[in-house]
């Protein structure tokens, strides 16, 4: 299995502990944690859960850790407690840029996460505490401005059980941005909506029709995303789609000159979140094998561990923020007449969206880095 898939995979496993609620997430910083332990070592168990062969995750780790990607801050912990003997962990070859030292307490665990998100995030996910052996901990943060900002729109324009609910939404400008229907053997027919920051970001929400389940849609998303970012998925022509509404759309069609025969606008709802997730609530994750592994490690058998994450995102008029922490503690000329089509994208029902990292040559190339399911909107205040 190639790397993007077990990511894919991965996430999947990690949304589907949050269910379809509203939420968060980061599965990028997630995996990074047993991923480190795979440099110690790890059989089957831990290359089931990574999605590939440990010295292949521990040297994807190392790679992502050693070349950051421009627009997202990258880092890893490794703290140990006063009783673990340092010459015990000699034999686990961590990345260079690593930080490792003795067991902090909860004031610099917590300092540790604001200066790893920005101060997106004030708090470290995983208390320390006195059984504590070892502490892993992870963090990914991103703040970034759109090409092109939104233009705002009356809610009303967005239709739906939302557009009751708020005042004014996004509406796409008419350049900068990227909107189009596509086709999925997962979910049929889907819209998908792109927005780029200069660096190497883009932003892709995806929905699909109302009664697609969020687990399905946000697998969907994790194959159209870094397409989108590559540049490599053909759209749907609006000449192949029925005119009039959907719950996805509004199609119609008129006859003019024009270069250009079709004409795609999306509108969306501004959104935020803050989630909590225990990555102890399946095995899947990984985190099991990682502590045997690191069970191993210090000659402990059957250590305990606690797993656990905080995301936050913030979804706006002129840009995306995102940020989680991860812990883990073991212990031109003129045309013919003709038709020409426009459309009117609106995601008023829930729909899933992943940040994806561009980065050509790069290990962040293809990366998807956030993921969210939106189901609580907010108007546009800014």
């Amino acid at each position: 299995m190639d790397w993007n898939s077990a990511l894919a995979r991965y996430a999947d496993r990690l949304h589907a502990t949050a269910g379809s609620h509203h939420h968060v997430a980061s599965p990028l910083g997630a995996w990074l944690l047993p991923a480190l332990t795979a440099s110690a070592g790890g059989g089957d168990d831990l290359a089931e859960a990574l999605g590939v062969a440990p010295d292949q995750a521990a040297r994807i780790a190392a790679a992502l850790l050693a070349e950051p990607h421009p627009l997202v801050a990258a880092a890893t912990a490794v703290w140990h407690a006063e009783q673990v003997d340092p010459a015990a962990l000699a034999g686990w070859p961590l990345p260079e840029a690593t930080t490792t030292g003795p067991l902090p307490g909860t004031a610099a665990l917590d300092t540790w996460a604001r200066e790893h998100t920005g101060g997106l995030i004030d708090r470290f996910p995983v208390e320390p505490a006195p059984e504590l052996l070892l502490l892993l901990g992870s963090a990914l943060a991103t703040m970034i401005s759109w090409s092109e900002p939104f233009e705002p729109a009356p809610a009303s324009a967005l239709g739906g059980e939302w557009a009751a609910r708020l005042t004014t939404v996004l509406r796409t400008p008419p350049f900068g941005h990227r909107a189009f229907v596509t086709r999925s053997a997962g979910i049929g027919d889907a819209i998908v909506h792109a927005a780029s920051a200069a660096g190497g970001l883009t932003v892709v929400s995806v929905a699909a029709a109302p009664d697609v389940p969020a687990r399905r849609v946000l697998a969907a998303a994790y194959e159209i995303a870094p397409a989108v970012a590559a540049r490599t998925l053909t759209p749907a022509s609006l000449f192949d789609l029925p005119l009039g509404e959907s719950p996805l759309w509004t199609i119609s069609e008129e006859y003019g000159h024009d270069n250009q025969r079709e004409h795609v606008r999306a509108l969306l709802p501004a959104w935020s979140a803050t989630s909590d997730h225990d990555l102890a609530a399946d095995p899947g994750l990984g985190f099991p094998a990682a502590t045997r592994v690191l069970g191993d490690l210090l000659g402990v058998a059957a250590p305990r561990f606690d797993a656990k994450q905080v995301a936050t995102a913030r979804y706006s008029r002129y840009g995306f923020e995102a940020a989680a922490v991860s812990g883990f503690g073991v212990a031109t000329s003129f045309p013919p007449e003709g038709a020409i089509r426009h459309a009117e994208l609106r995601f008023a029902h829930p729909y899933a969206v992943v940040a994806v990292t561009t980065q050509p040559d790069g290990p962040w190339d293809g990366v998807p880095v956030f993921s969210a399911w939106v189901t609580d909107p907010e108007d546009t205040t800014d």
